[in-house]
């Protein structure tokens, strides 16, 4: 009872504000739409309400019955309705996330779990100092991508008002009067009208210049700020005397957590990205950062007051005072404000030359630029070291640290921007080039694409050693090479001009070969990107080619590659002069899963990092994974800190890279404290995983695949084959999928500038991932979470394996033994649980009957309502508990979402029923109102869903 009470007790403060937000809407939908759809819209949710609470058939089919009924425009105002509920919902429970952490630090003053406090706590109870933590981190590379792929379906207009509400939120949790709070209240009022004025949904499509500003939004509200915060603190515990009152500061951290970015660059499968966008996006990019570097500099300006009649200053801050160009007699005794408005212009000036804009708040005195980053730095160490010098360190720490900072880990560029392309186009554009260039192989004509791999391997090498160029200015060539082209050559460009963090990595995608890889090497000479092979190569010279292994094939060849890769001596000398020692390589979840399944993909993935472990370890060379991962489960979503710390010994080792994707984006980074905190939990995460014990985590990981590996790869073999034999090998899936899920609807939304297929058509080969699982989560089945699983664990149960426990007691003790001992299997087994929560048999059943071969649809969907109860009745075997029992407030916030999810899915069905029909039958300006509604409840479900995309 006492535990119980306690639960509810700490819910409370969220129930009052998602009532709170609830109520605001009602009177904001009763005001604008009337008494009669206000009474339709609260008529369906107490359905709803009732229907989940007590699980009565009849609520369901009256609920459904209510929604058939909606006429004209009221669908729409219904959807609008409960989506905004549930992003009202959200934003409430983000609220209360903070509030959590800081209840906790207030109360007992304990660290949360994932903080970096608790990070370094537990390093040091295991004998990890501090000294070796900064060794780490002198070295490390842990970014965070910001990806465009298409599953945000909320505009910037509502993110920006959901900050908005947020503030306001946090507003009224402090000590308030009377009247503040009614002050506060009503601009909560007016925000939620503004929502409910605002339009939800994009009529045109995203172009990438959209998706650009979109992303660039989140560094000004929140990773500008807080980044900067997470390093001070971290400084912070790492360097304990910094903390006293007027100890200096200590001098920035190496940069170890940086942001990367795909927006502009990642030309895979977009046509729309091309040099013009690379060079946008490095533009844009700058242009925020130097307007946030020219404001803070202006705002310093103001703070440094300091006047050399009160207190002395360093001779090198004099001078740089003397310099600046300022003669104001009204500052005459104060070096610090003339300093920084030398330092402001000569910002100014750098912004100019590098952005061809004047984006100076004021007007400034005549001043060369800053010709890199570490210029500016070295000025505002000098006045770091006159304010520690002369009793002004705890001026120093109020804006001054957290610049300091900012220069050090955003440069002049604010983000790397990565290159991708299909390794398709990289082969096509260099056959294009040495049959163009008349090139002989043989005493014949070269035919590139009749090669066998080894004699393309010699070739390029042979090429890359060569001087002499491929490609001439004098030659027309076809779209795709000159695109490519192009694009690296903007690449080359925008490093020399913002700096060689700009643009890094190029990856290959689809790498099945290690002509793949050198493809690009070639390519990259072509456009001045590198020199020849056996010239000089400099530090960061050229771009890192990065592999990216997707299919569950090319996750089993990454490791040969790879070793073949390193062994070249020109790759070899490349990786320890240009990328200090390092190579990189990308991991897809989302491809690998929609091959393979589930389980499959998941076990591929372990296996391909330990065994690139393996070969990284034999050459000396540091391995850097980056982790394609995406929103859902299916997609390699869930829990980035427990994903981190089941990965096998090794993989982390301090580099890390992950893509953030689509709505994950906004619900990470939206707003700054949930930001904040979820890349403390990233940074926090990868210093436990890479200083934990390396011998005991490696001797455990060890015994882990000796006793548990045969059963995983038995599981897996099984579990693909259930999986395939469902959606490659079943006549008519493609079929049933194109009508049982809104793909088709999905496909039409304007969420992203990338096509929803590789291919006109309805195969499932050509569909992207991520339409693929988006459609699955809408439709609430969330197949590619779970399929496969029940069929593996119950097969494992009664037939074991040659090297098996004998009796099926046994076996099932050894899965138990895995689920609770084995990192890597129970996070697997968490996130499936996760998605199984939030899966429905009953909707998805509605979503079947769009099918209209009945045959078909009682075939398929026979067989994955049967897939599920196998999954969930061997998940409780497992666990021996019922779903989330042992996370009963993440089961109460799911019991309160579905009963406003519910109704935007049972509108969604009828929706798309009336649609279908109407393409019959064309009425335009009637389907454009069904469909209108169809994406208003496609939005609205994933806000539901959260990682759902």
């Amino acid at each position: 009872m006492n535990a119980k009470r306690t639960q509810s007790d700490s819910a409370e403060p969220l129930r009052h504000d998602i009532r709170l937000l609830g109520r605001l809407l009602g009177e904001v939908i009763e005001e604008c739409e009337g008494k009669r759809v206000f009474d339709t819209i609260e008529t369906l949710r107490r359905t709803a309400v009732k229907f989940r609470r007590e699980g009565d058939d009849a609520d369901s089919k009256l609920l459904e019955q209510r929604v058939k009924r909606l006429q004209g425009n009221d669908p729409n105002s219904v959807a609008r309705a409960f989506s905004y509920f549930l992003h009202l919902a959200n934003i409430a429970e983000d609220r209360d996330q903070n509030r959590r952490q800081r209840a906790r630090a207030l109360t007992d003053g304990t660290a949360a779990r994932g903080s970096l406090r608790e990070a370094v706590l537990t390093l040091g109870r295991n004998g990890v100092g501090v000294a070796r933590i900064r060794r780490l981190l002198a070295d490390a590379c842990v970014m965070p991508v910001l990806t465009a792929h298409p599953t945000e379906v909320q505009r910037k207009s509502t993110l920006d008002v959901h900050r908005e509400i947020a503030t306001a939120l946090t507003q009224r949790e402090g000590p308030i009067t009377p009247e503040e709070l009614t002050e506060l209240d009503a601009a909560l009022l007016g925000r939620v009208a503004t929502l409910w004025q605002t339009r939800m949904l994009r009529y045109t499509r995203l172009t990438v210049a959209d998706e650009i500003e979109n992303a660039l939004s989140y560094y000004r509200s929140t990773f500008l700020q807080v980044i900067p915060r997470l390093y001070g603190d971290l400084s912070k515990l790492l360097n304990r005397e910094s903390t006293k009152p007027f100890a200096a500061p200590p001098p920035p951290l190496e940069p170890f957590l940086r942001m990367g970015s795909w927006i502009g660059g990642d030309r895979d499968g977009n046509p729309n990205v091309d040099a013009a966008t690379l060079e946008r996006a490095l533009l844009r990019q700058a242009t925020v950062l130097f307007e946030h570097y020219l404001q803070e500099v202006h705002a310093l300006g103001a703070e440094l007051s300091i006047t050399t009649l009160l207190i002395a200053a360093d001779p090198e801050l004099l001078a740089l005072a003397d310099s600046s160009g300022d003669d104001s007699p009204h500052r005459s005794d104060e070096p610090y404000r003339r300093a920084l408005v030398g330092i402001y212009a000569r910002l100014a000036a750098t912004a100019q030359a590098l952005t061809g804009q004047n984006l100076a708040r004021r007007s400034t005195v005549a001043a060369p630029p800053y010709h890199a980053p570490e210029e500016l730095s070295a000025d505002l160490a000098i006045i770091a070291a006159s304010l520690a010098a002369h009793h002004g360190a705890p001026i120093g720490k109020l804006r001054l640290a957290g610049l300091q900072q900012s220069v050090a880990v955003f440069g002049f560029h604010l983000a790397t921007v990565d290159l991708r392309q299909s390794s398709d186009v990289h082969e096509r554009a260099l056959a294009e080039l040495f049959e163009r260039a008349g090139t002989q192989h043989n005493g014949k004509p070269l035919a590139y694409l009749t090669l066998t791999e080894e004699e393309r391997v010699a070739l390029l090498r042979a090429e890359l050693a060569q001087a002499r160029p491929l490609a001439s200015p004098w030659i027309a060539y076809g779209e795709d090479t000159t695109r490519e082209l192009a694009v690296l050559r903007a690449a080359a460009a925008g490093r020399a001009r913002y700096g060689k963090q700009a643009v890094r990595q190029t990856i290959v995608s689809h790498t099945e070969t290690l002509s793949d890889l050198l493809e690009v090497m070639v390519l990259q000479k072509e456009a001045g990107l590198i020199a020849p092979a056996g010239h000089d190569i400099a530090a960061d010279d050229g771009l890192m080619v990065v592999p990216l292994f997707e299919t569950i094939p090319d996750l089993q060849r990454g490791a040969d590659i790879m070793a073949a890769w390193l062994d070249l001596p020109e790759i070899r000398q490349r990786v320890k002069q240009a990328q200090s020692g390092a190579q990189e390589v990308m991991l897809g979840y989302s491809d690998s899963n929609k091959d393979g399944g589930f389980l499959t993909s998941n076990w591929s993935l372990y296996q391909a990092e330990r065994a690139l472990v393996d070969v990284f370890s034999a050459r000396n060379v540091r391995l850097r994974l980056f982790h394609g991962r995406g929103g859902s489960v299916g997609r390699g979503g869930g829990s980035s800190f427990d994903a981190i710390l089941a990965q096998p010994p090794g993989t982390v080792a301090g580099q890390i890279r992950l893509t953030e994707q689509g709505e994950v984006i906004q619900s990470k980074y939206k707003d700054a404290e949930v930001g904040r905190w979820h890349l403390e939990l990233l940074v926090a995460a990868t210093l436990e995983s890479s200083l934990a014990p390396r011998a005991e985590a490696t001797s455990a990981e060890d015994a882990h695949m000796a006793h548990h590996g045969p059963a995983m790869s038995l599981m897996s073999d099984t579990a693909q084959r259930t999986y395939r034999g469902l959606v490659y090998d079943t006549p008519g899936f493609a079929e049933y999928f194109f009508a049982a899920t809104p793909i088709t609807e999905i496909a039409g939304l304007n969420i992203g500038s990338r096509p929803a297929s590789r291919k006109k058509g309805q195969r499932i080969e050509d569909l992207r991932a991520i339409p693929w699982g988006f459609s699955w989560a809408q439709c609430r089945l969330m197949l590619t979470g779970w399929y496969g699983m029940g069929s593996a664990i119950e097969s494992y149960l009664e037939t074991g394996a040659p090297d098996a426990p004998r009796s099926r007691r046994a076996r099932l003790a050894q899965l138990r033994d895995m689920a609770r001992d084995w990192p890597a299997f129970r996070t697997l087994l968490s996130n499936m649980e996760m998605v199984l929560a939030k899966s429905d048999l009953a909707i998805a059943a509605r979503y079947a009957q769009l099918v209209p071969q009945r045959a078909l649809r009682d075939r398929i969907f026979g067989a994955i309502s049967a897939e599920h109860a196998r999954t969930l009745s061997m998940l409780k075997l497992l666990t021996q508990r019922e779903l989330l029992a042992d996370n009963p407030t993440l089961q109460d916030s799911l019991r309160e979402r579905f009963a406003y999810i519910d109704p935007l899915n049972y509108l969604q069905i009828d929706l798309i029923r009336r649609h279908r029909a109407a393409q019959k039958n064309p009425n335009p300006e009637v389907d454009e109102r069904v469909q209108r509604a169809i994406h208003l409840t496609i939005n609205g479900i994933a806000a539901g869903l959260r990682n759902s995309g």
